[in-house]
């Protein structure tokens, strides 16, 4: 008997303990993994969200008020607000504030985010989740194993964010003007000899300046070489300065003989859709058959590339931990990732971003989806494109190029 109460009590004390950490798990994980997603629809319908999105672009702000808009609006129900930033950093900031100041209750519902400002994010807590698991288009569609799903600039993402579109450097030139194409660094500081003058880079830490600066130093250095630097400025100084006494050569050719740069990307569009240079670059290869079709510049111009690879990531789509609204933000980023709005926003007409979704996961039918979007003209072939990708660096280790940049080139 007392071997049968003994049994009897060590049985109750492994089901407690297992009851334990059962319900542990449960308070650990959203609240969504009890409620499912229908619940989460549910408690969506009839509300708004307020999307704080970059605003720089008008065919992007068109997609998601026409476009995104009504899909969700037909769908779920939800009226969608998109409030335009002209920088990631200040909803950032606003973020931080409200933390600070105990904020139960914000303004965001969901932003448009990666790199440097998903880090600061991360690190000071400011977004919630993980929810990715609880989407149930992110499950159906998306390849979780990617690098490019996993990390956004060296981050983990742990379940923090979710994907929405993905980005690729590319140059831009006219072959009616210039019809050679640089492969590598070498063959563009040749270039920039034979046009004098006619050649820039926004100045960093813009982020097309930024990437390009990066994309250098990639060919001249090595991507394995500055990331085995970590994050140790006078490491990562030493590893990429061989880029930064290329760009020092480079510099005397460069528009105004290197004595200022363009402030931006966009600064940068029209001083190539004037003339005044001869080359322009951007991190969406489909910005060419756009300026081609707004008649800024001519159909002669299209994309380049280096031989070795240029530099894609990812954006992303993250929910504040504050956030008023965070059903409706997930029922969005839900319908952002069906294959019917990844190939409307993969169009040229409409914005042009290379899509997300894993292309074996789709049906026939929704790979045709795609297949059947025209390249816009100039624009290199997204097959190409991803064959010749290369990984950004840390999100840490960016701002420590941007100040190494800052002190050895414009006033050198």
């Amino acid at each position: 008997m007392k071997l049968k109460r003994v049994a009897a009590l060590l049985l109750a004390l492994i089901l407690g303990f297992t009851l334990f950490i059962s319900g542990c798990g449960r308070n650990a994980a959203p609240p969504q993994n009890q409620k499912g997603f229908d619940a989460v629809v549910s408690a969506a319908k009839g509300t708004t969200v307020n999307f704080y999105s970059w605003g720089g672009d008008e065919k992007i702000n068109k997609w998601i008020d026409t476009v995104l808009a009504k899909n969700v609006k037909d769908n779920y129900g939800i009226t969608l607000k998109r409030i335009p930033m002209d920088d990631t950093q200040t909803a950032i900031t606003k973020l931080m504030d409200e933390k600070q100041s105990g904020v139960d209750k914000g303004s965001i519902d969901m932003l448009w985010v990666n790199g440097e400002n998903f880090y600061t994010a991360k690190e000071n807590g400011l977004f919630y989740g993980p929810f990715t698991a609880e989407l149930p288009n992110f499950q159906k569609y998306i390849d979780q194993d990617s690098d490019d799903i996993k990390y956004d600039f060296g981050v983990t993402v742990d379940g923090m964010e979710a994907p929405y579109a993905k980005a690729q450097f590319v140059f831009i030139n006219d072959s009616s003007v210039t019809p050679e194409t640089p492969k590598n660094a070498q063959e563009l500081l040749e270039y920039a000899k034979k046009y004098k003058g006619k050649v820039t880079y926004p100045a960093p830490p813009d982020f097309t300046g930024s990437v390009f600066v990066r994309q250098i130093i990639y060919d001249v250095v090595g991507y394995d070489k500055v990331n085995a630097a970590g994050t140790d400025k006078e490491k990562i100084k030493a590893a990429i300065q061989p880029a930064m006494d290329y760009l020092k050569e480079l510099k005397p050719y460069l528009w105004k003989e290197g004595k200022t740069y363009p402030a931006s990307s966009g600064q940068l569009d029209n001083m190539f859709a004037d003339g005044e240079v001869v080359m322009d670059m951007n991190y969406d290869p489909n910005t060419v058959a756009a300026m081609i079709d707004k008649g800024t510049v001519k159909d002669t111009a299209r994309d380049f590339i280096f031989d070795k690879g240029m530099i894609g990531n990812t954006s992303f789509l993250a929910i504040p931990a504050n956030a008023p609204n965070k059903e409706g933000a997930m029922a969005v980023i839900n319908a952002i990732l069906t294959p019917e709005l990844q190939a409307s926003k993969y169009d040229p007409s409409n914005w042009g971003a290379l899509p997300v979704l894993d292309n074996n996961k789709l049906s026939d039918s929704e790979k045709q989806l795609f297949d059947k979007i025209p390249l816009g003209k100039g624009v290199i072939p997204q097959s190409t494109l991803l064959s010749k990708r290369q990984p950004e660096l840390p999100a840490s280790v960016v701002p420590i190029i941007e100040e190494i940049w800052q002190s050895e080139i414009p006033n050198k």
